[in-house]
């Protein structure tokens, strides 16, 4: 009888491993759909891919083709207004010297004639007319323009033009997506959010938009940097104290924690930089032809940086030396994922979560770049702005119309709103996480960060 006992027990051990590993295999299987899916996909419109780019190479070459006709008739107008200018020289110098020939044949006839003549006194009179007749000492010649030819360098050539850059091939590890719950096992999520702190960040008023409040970042040790419509990034704790000014070149509207440090999208000189240690701000890499906008650091150590040029907008993984490592623009169709990717988030797994300000939506894909979802709230009441996330892989997005935080799930399913209680909060933007249970939200106009609270302990 023992034996028998210990013998199911043995059988129910082992279907146990059998359930768990067959669910391991079916979770991996979940996730490598898509991507097979995305590269079925990417196969069909090869093609139209990299005829896209011969035709930017085609319209950079059209450029350069304006720009050297523009070069040729300017060149042609100075020699053509060279042309005018000599010439009336010419006719001038011209007219001069036919009329000095004209009056040197007159007297030399003269003196000729009287010469002839053998009469002294007529020749004594008119020999001072013969000595002081003006002649030229010299004569300018005209020398034509010249056109210099300036040597063309391929290299130099190709500097300007532009030219094809691949982006080196990354490899990124698949994690396992747990089935997340919507508590934590000692956590649930309060029925009413509350409003713990409240912090005055100081900013001045923009008189255009009377915005103060753009962003924030949350250190390692729950301080607070805040960016706002002044040439100043500030730090301040919980409580509401000022611990640090750092004073820059521009109005900061994304920033993010990178390396302990705070890092910035600097759009007017298209760049991306940070603040050392002692308050120097450094420039960590330029964007070129694109603005950056929305800032974030990954798990790995990279950035992740919203860009816009023209009507194109896109995501760009750099390293932390600026090297482009991934480019996030199109989906398996070969069709734009942004119209204005403008702040963006990444999650425990790895998924990139972008709000795109003319789509009005929350766009997210995995860390290959493959689209998973993309969310809109309620298109007529919402205005999707910042976005943030928590370590098991919530996704929460201020809403700067509604007056509230939009949580999802991980996979992009609206879970709930969150609304604190009693004291609201005024057409939100910046956010970001304190902890699992509590955020940080920043109030555009007003300048005032909130705590909410929206876990509490299980009962």
């Amino acid at each position: 009888m023992s034996h028998e006992i210990t013998e199911l027990s043995s059988n129910v051990e082992l279907f146990k491993r059998f359930s768990r590993e067959k669910d391991r295999l079916q979770s991996f299987k979940n996730e490598i759909e898509p991507v097979l899916n995305h590269t079925n996909k990417l196969l069909s419109s090869f093609s139209s891919i990299y005829q896209k780019r011969k035709d930017e190479v085609s319209a950079r070459g059209e450029e350069w083709h304006k720009q050297v006709e523009k070069t040729v008739k300017k060149l042609h107008q100075v020699l053509d207004d060279f042309k005018k200018e000599n010439r009336t020289a010419l006719q001038i110098q011209k007219t001069e010297l036919e009329d000095m020939i004209r009056k040197i044949n007159e007297t030399c006839k003269k003196a000729t004639k009287l010469q002839r003549s053998n009469n002294i006194k007529e020749m004594q009179a008119f020999w001072s007319v013969l000595k002081e007749k003006e002649t030229i000492k010299e004569i300018r010649p005209y020398i034509f323009p010249s056109f210099t030819e300036c040597q063309i360098d391929e290299n130099y050539l190709q500097t300007y033009f532009g030219y094809i850059e691949k982006i080196p091939e990354q490899t990124f590890v698949l994690t396992e997506r747990k089935i997340e719950c919507d508590v934590t096992t000692d956590k649930r999520i309060k029925q009413v959010p509350t409003v713990s702190c409240v912090i005055d960040s100081g900013f001045p008023s923009d008189e255009k938009y009377n915005a103060r409040l753009y962003n924030m970042a949350v250190t390692d040790d729950k301080k607070v940097w805040m960016g706002g419509h002044s040439r100043e990034l500030k730090l301040f704790d919980l409580q509401g104290h000022l611990h640090r000014t750092v004073t820059i070149t521009c109005t900061v509207i994304y920033i993010c924690l990178h390396n302990k440090q705070v890092v910035f999208s600097d759009n007017l000189k298209t760049a991306v930089k940070r603040v050392s240690d002692d308050d120097t701000v450094l420039t960590v890499f330029e964007t070129k032809a694109w603005n950056p906008f929305g800032i974030t650091s990954t798990a790995s150590g990279d950035l992740l940086v919203c860009l816009r040029k023209d009507d194109q907008s896109k995501v760009v993984r750099y390293s932390s030396t600026g090297t482009v490592l991934q480019e996030i623009q199109y989906d398996s169709q070969c069709q734009p994922l942004y119209q204005w990717a403008w702040n963006i988030a990444e999650n425990i797994h790895g998924d990139v979560i972008v709000t795109d300000f003319k789509r009005n939506a929350a766009i997210a894909v995995n860390q290959s770049g493959v689209f998973r979802y993309s969310y809109g709230g309620e298109k007529r009441a919402s205005e999707l702005s910042s976005v943030t996330t928590d370590s098991v892989g919530h996704v929460f997005i201020s809403d700067f119309r509604g007056d509230k935080i939009h949580m999802l799930d991980q996979n992009g399913k609206f879970l709930r709103y969150i609304i604190p209680h009693g004291e609201r909060i005024d057409h939100p933007r910046a956010i970001c996480m304190l902890d699992d249970d509590e955020l940080i939200v920043g109030e555009y106009l007003s300048g005032l960060s909130k705590t909410i609270k929206f876990m509490e302990e299980q009962k």
